[in-house]
């Protein structure tokens, strides 16, 4: 299960594709899977639609960090909504070398936009949690007058 990270912390990630892109720490695919708790599924649908490029010796599909961090925020864009075009076409601004203005851009556009969306998804949810609630109430009431409500035992 993937925990919730404050906004500084998410912004830790982003700047961190940087730091981490020059490491050489190597892992198999297999590492990769049970670290993020992903299934190998996934993450060759992930490579095939070019979320993500592992290197390759032979067969062995080997991840850098910096496909490890590419992972996190698709997994984070997933998470709170995001389509996986809506996530590729954030990480394919990313600039190594540049201020990465206009994926800063994009990325708060289409967060504002998915925001609006949730935040519509809650007032349906409260308003079907009352409606529900409501409607147990009645069912309640309905069946106490059928039947007396068992009294507990005093013990």
């Amino acid at each position: 299960m993937m925990k919730l990270m404050k906004a500084d912390d998410k912004a830790a990630v982003m700047n961190d594709i940087v730091d981490e892109a020059t490491n050489d720490d190597l892992a198999r695919i297999g590492e990769i899977a049970k670290k993020y708790g992903v299934t190998l599924r996934t993450l060759r649908f992930y490579e095939d639609k070019g979320l993500l490029s592992p290197k390759r010796e032979g067969a062995t599909r080997l991840y850098t960090r910096r496909e490890e961090v590419r992972l996190k925020l698709i997994l984070l864009g997933r998470k709170v909504g995001f389509s996986l075009r809506d996530v590729k076409q954030m990480l394919d601004l990313y600039e190594p070398q540049g201020n990465n203005v206009k994926q800063l851009r994009l990325a708060l556009d289409k967060s504002e936009k998915q925001l609006g969306r949730l935040n519509k998804q809650r007032q349906a949810i409260e308003e079907a949690i009352r409606e529900l609630t409501d409607a147990m109430t009645v069912v309640r009431a309905k069946l106490a007058e059928v039947r007396p409500m068992p009294v507990a035992a005093n013990g």
